[in-house]
C-alpha cells in the first residue's frame, strides 16, 4: 500500500493534534498500520499501532494515556489522537503499513511507509 501522514504542526505543551495515515491499496483492513517518529539525532522509535483485529492497538509506555491511534477501514485511514504533549514529543512522525496484519513494534517489520509529518511541541 501506498501512505501519506499529514497533521503534523506547531503545538504549545499541553496541546492537542491528530495525525492522519491515509492509505491506497487493496486490502487495507487487513494491514496493521504503526506510527513511529524520529527526534533529531535520535534513533527511529516505535509510538503506536493498530492490527487488523478489533482491540489489537499497544502503545509505547511514555504515551500510553495520552496518545489514541484509531482506523477506519471504510476510508482507509488510520488516525494519531495526541493529547497533553509535552516537548519530547517533538519528531518526524511515521505511518507504516504491514500486510500481516500483526500489530508488530518493530520498524524492520513493515513494509510500506508514508513520507513523514513534522511535530514540534514548544515549551
Amino acid at each position: 500500500v501506498q501512505l501519506q501522514a499529514s497533521g503534523g504542526g506547531l503545538v504549545q505543551t499541553g496541546g492537542s493534534l491528530r495525525l492522519s495515515c491515509a492509505a491506497s491499496g487493496r486490502n487495507f483492513s487487513r494491514y496493521a498500520v504503526g506510527w513511529f517518529r524520529r527526534a533529531p539525532g535520535k534513533e527511529r522509535e516505535f509510538v503506536a499501532v493498530t492490527g487488523w483485529r478489533v482491540g489489537g492497538t499497544v502503545y509505547q509506555d511514555s504515551v500510553k494515556g495520552r496518545f489514541t491511534i484509531s482506523r477506519d477501514n471504510t476510508q482507509n485511514m488510520v488516525y494519531l489522537q495526541m493529547n497533553s504533549l509535552k516537548p519530547e514529543d517533538t519528531a518526524v512522525y511515521y505511518c507504516a503499513a504491514d500486510s500481516a496484519g500483526i500489530p508488530y513494534t518493530s520498524g524492520w517489520r513493515y513494509d510500506d511507509w508514508g513520507q513523514g509529518t513534522q511535530v514540534t511541541v514548544s515549551s
